[in-house]
């Protein structure tokens, strides 16, 4: 292949999917907006018409912005790419630093990445004191936003900055098969965050404090019990601090399991429902469903690296996508920057997939609580995080990685009765 070649398919693979994902986009939001009028039969006697209009408007306001954030990423991706503004850096950077050296491949690589939060962070501040604010979700203040920000730049100096070190030593130093002892690194490293996070980063931006005693700490443990799950402990986050949105997640493996729920989530739901929406998270361990995606993450990860392996030899990958330099860091910084685009095609089935498991966790509640109870903590959840019950039915197969509202309920009504 040539560079010409290469870049003229790159801008047609880019300008292809910009236009299909503009596409879906205005789908969604004509099907939205044209059931906007109505609640759904199926939720009428539940779901009021103001809440159903005010998670259409939530939902169009948040198209849109992604349409903004959309056309605004692929901008500076040409800028950066065929732009010349990535060899422009590079080049830059070789002005203070040894050119090729570790420290020059360090701070190119920091260039890029700030640049590129510089231009998100408009539409950042955007999403949280704007369109989350005026629906009403946004409970982050401008002080914790520099907090959080600040503490994110640290964590990203204190350890991205020594692990981008290690793996360009890496591509230095283990010869041609440098991208088999990269993945091995990326991918252990991986499993040591799942280890970690609970109990070294996540309380760096929240607040744990175990869940009280009582009645539904009893419920829980009992339900623990039944399906014979195992974990180091039960904690209630204040995610209230940052959004009025609820949400349950599990976190950790092995011996460092442990559920989450945020403070807001047990605010809406009655003991029950709570029980319930838990034995969905259950489902998913009971299916093995980290493991799996793990799995094709390992798997498809490694056939990533093995092609970055062979680009990296190759000068038109370089030329092709706008930088006269090669090297360790332009060549991971080139695939970062365009693997997205090429990846896309693959978006469809990652949510299929997962919606897939979605259904097996369901099921799985299902045999360990009253479905009844799940169908209606998952109504107050679609309610109160504003989410629509009217998604365009393309749109949704392709991005949504949970079920649509009404197929999900009415699959637990079924296995309610």
């Amino acid at each position: 292949m040539t560079s010409s070649q290469l870049s003229a398919i790159f801008l047609l693979t880019l300008f292809a999917g910009l236009m299909v994902r503009f596409w879906l986009a205005m789908r969604q939001m004509l099907h939205v907006r044209h059931h906007r009028g109505s609640v759904p039969t199926a939720f009428a006697e539940i779901i009021s018409l103001e809440a159903h209009q005010k998670a259409a408007d939530y939902t169009l306001a948040r198209v849109r912005l992604g349409m903004v954030d959309l056309f605004i990423s692929s901008c500076l991706l040409l800028i950066l790419t065929l732009g010349g503004l990535a060899q422009g850096l590079y080049d830059l950077t070789g002005r203070f630093l040894d050119a090729g050296s570790l420290a020059q491949g360090l701070a190119f690589i920091a260039a890029i990445a700030g640049i590129s939060w510089l231009i998100d962070l408009p539409l950042g501040l955007y999403r949280s004191f704007g369109l989350e604010a005026r629906f009403g979700f946004n409970r982050l203040t401008p002080g914790l936003f520099i907090v959080d920000t600040l503490k994110g730049v640290a964590l990203a100096a204190l350890i991205g900055l020594p692990l981008l070190a290690f793996v360009l030593w890496l591509m230095e130093a283990m010869g041609e098969r440098w991208w088999l002892f990269v993945w091995a690194f990326w991918l252990s490293f991986n499993l040591l965050v799942l280890l970690v996070y609970p109990t070294f980063i996540a309380p760096l931006f929240n607040k744990f404090k175990p869940l009280e005693d009582g009645p539904l700490k009893s419920r829980i443990e009992s339900l623990m019990t039944r399906c014979g799950f195992r974990l180091s402990g039960l904690f209630v986050m204040d995610g209230s601090k940052r959004s009025a949105h609820g949400n349950a997640y599990f976190t950790g493996f092995g011996a460092a399991k442990r559920i989450v729920f945020f403070d807001t989530l047990l605010d809406k739901l009655a003991p029950a429902e709570v029980e319930a929406v838990l034995a969905h998270e259950l489902g998913h361990y009971h299916h093995h469903h980290l493991w799996k995606r793990l799995a094709v993450i390992g798997v498809g990860s490694l056939l990533f690296f093995a092609l970055l392996g062979h680009l990296a030899n190759q000068a038109w990958f370089f030329k092709g996508l706008g930088m006269q330099a090669s090297g360790t860091a332009p060549t991971l910084v080139l695939f970062a920057l365009t693997l997205p685009v090429f990846t896309f095609p693959l978006t469809p089935l990652m949510s299929m997939w997962s919606r897939r498991h979605e259904f097996q966790a369901d099921a799985y509640a299902a045999s360990q609580a009253p479905a009844s109870a799940l169908v209606s903590a998952l109504v107050k959840l679609y309610r109160d995080n504003a989410s629509t019950l009217t998604p365009d039915p393309l749109y949704s197969s392709v991005y949504d990685s949970h079920p649509p509202a009404a197929i999900r309920i009415a699959r637990l009504q079924v296995a309610s009765q």
